[in-house]
């Protein structure tokens, strides 16, 4: 059976009262309908068509060629939206999902389970419904005696009967691909809001003696759709409590989930323990047996195994296994760790790579540069890597010794085992084993020190007389 599916995704999205297309609304650190789109990948249907309407070409722009596209120029309800999708489909046999760009929350484990018992009960429409604890403004779903489906009546057209009816329906459904077109043709706008429903067309199947089922989903937060930035927020909690779940039932400890915000793509490896304030954004990777916070905050990095991050910024970075970062280190894009460094604290460091076992331990830049194995920078001391108009390169050799409160004036190279001593400005190459030294010989002038005190004295009572 070839499954495919269409993903509603015209709507201007008023309410949330923004100049981004709603649709494109991150949860999790990632667009609402980029969600969707992951859940019918997951859920192996083989076509994807998308109906844009307003910021058809922001969104175009995003999905770029993963699917396919229908415009949907006027808004005149879901069943015309759907609709717009036939010149693509029409023609094709097999089963239709339909979903909606602003409900992130569905899985395609639920998915999954509405296609299976759609073909048990050889239906030529299912309903994905749920049951919530406050229906207001959703549709509900009107079944016989016998628990048969019988339709699906908008809020706005509720009898107070049918309004008080509590399972509602999620807007999403799986068809008979060519049966949901025939039917669509047959649909009128003869309702309060003048539109086209979707949800006339299960009504219209079932007079034709067709088979109209609905599934219920256990978890009525796989329906809610997002309309607003309430709605953005319940969504956003909703999925990073999931998300953290996910990643205790796969072994890692999270001291406190409330407390912890994980992405969507985010890969984190068994007896890690997360501590609170800890934010994880995009494609991080932790591995196993870390300590993670309390208060990092990590965007696209590889942290390997063993590793230990505490109170620091990191961003598209990697680390290596048995390395230590922190507290307040800030290790910006293009830094890269070996195994068993140590970056402690007030170290900033960007574009540069440290081989294994070198240790940046405080108060010290490392910028645009190459450090090898075994390396130890002292404290204060900077790569001086930019003149105004370029970034140059700084290397440093392995078993190298740079002291506290050293300038190294790139491009600049320190050899193997060469030793800088601490307070210098190097401006030329270091060689191997050498020792280097540049700064000023000291020289004491004996009680100098009152005569500057003196000075100083004598210039503030002037001032405070001319005043």
């Amino acid at each position: 059976m070839k499954v495919m599916a269409i993903i509603l995704a015209a709507g201007q999205g008023k309410r949330m009262k923004s100049k981004l297309y709603k649709v494109l609304h991150p949860v999790c650190g990632k667009p609402m309908v980029a969600h969707v789109l992951q859940t019918v990948k997951d859920a192996a249907c083989e076509r994807t068509v998308v109906v844009v309407g307003h910021g058809a070409e922001t969104v175009r722009s995003f999905l770029g060629d993963e699917v396919e596209f229908s415009l949907q120029e006027r808004q005149l309800g879901t069943g015309h939206a759907v609709q717009q999708a036939e010149q693509l489909l029409g023609a094709e046999e097999g089963t239709t999902v339909i979903l909606y760009g602003d409900t992130p929350l569905v899985t395609s484990e639920t998915i999954g389970a509405l296609l299976r018992y759609h073909t048990e009960i050889g239906s030529a429409a299912t309903v994905l419904t749920a049951v919530v604890p406050n229906p207001q403004g959703l549709g509900r779903i009107i079944r016989d005696e016998a628990g048969n489906v019988m339709r699906i009546v908008e809020q706005k057209d509720c009898t107070p009967e049918q309004a008080a009816i509590s399972e509602i329906n999620t807007g999403m459904y799986c068809f008979d691909n060519k049966k949901l077109f025939q039917a669509l043709a047959k649909v009128t706008n003869h309702n309060a809001q003048g539109e086209y429903y979707l949800t006339d067309v299960m009504e219209i199947l079932k007079n034709e003696g067709e088979i109209v089922g609905a599934y219920c989903t256990p978890d009525y937060a796989e329906g809610v759709g997002v309309n607003d930035r309430v709605g953005l927020g319940e969504a956003e909690a909703l999925m990073r409590a999931r998300i953290v779940r996910k990643h205790q039932i796969g072994g890692v400890t999270v001291i406190d989930p409330a407390a912890t915000y994980i992405e969507a793509d985010v890969v984190i490896g068994s007896d890690t323990v997360i501590y609170p304030g800890t934010v994880l954004r995009g494609r991080t990777m932790i591995g196993e047996d870390c300590v993670i916070g309390p208060h990092a905050d990590i965007a696209d990095t590889t942290i390997g195994s063993g590793v230990t991050v505490k109170h620091s910024v990191i961003a598209e970075s990697s680390i290596g296994d048995e390395s230590a970062v922190g507290p307040y280190a800030n290790l910006r894009p293009g830094s890269k760790l070996g195994v068993g460094c140590k970056i402690g604290d007030f170290v900033e460091l960007k574009n540069a790579e440290l081989g294994d076992g070198s240790k940046v331990s405080h108060l010290s830049y490392v910028g645009d540069a190459k450090v090898g194995k075994d390396v130890n920078i002292g404290c204060g001391a900077i790569t001086v890597n930019y003149d105004g108009y370029n970034k140059s390169l700084t290397e440093i050799g392995d078993n190298a010794f740079v002291g506290s409160n050293v300038n190294l004036i790139a491009p600049v190279k320190v050899g193997d085992g060469a030793y800088v001593v601490a307070g210098s400005t190097i401006t030329h190459d270091v060689p191997a084993n050498d020792l280097a030294i540049a700064r000023a010989r000291q020289e004491n002038k004996p009680g100098y020190a009152e005569k500057l005190r003196g000075r100083a004295k004598a210039k503030k009572e002037a001032k405070s007389k001319k005043d």
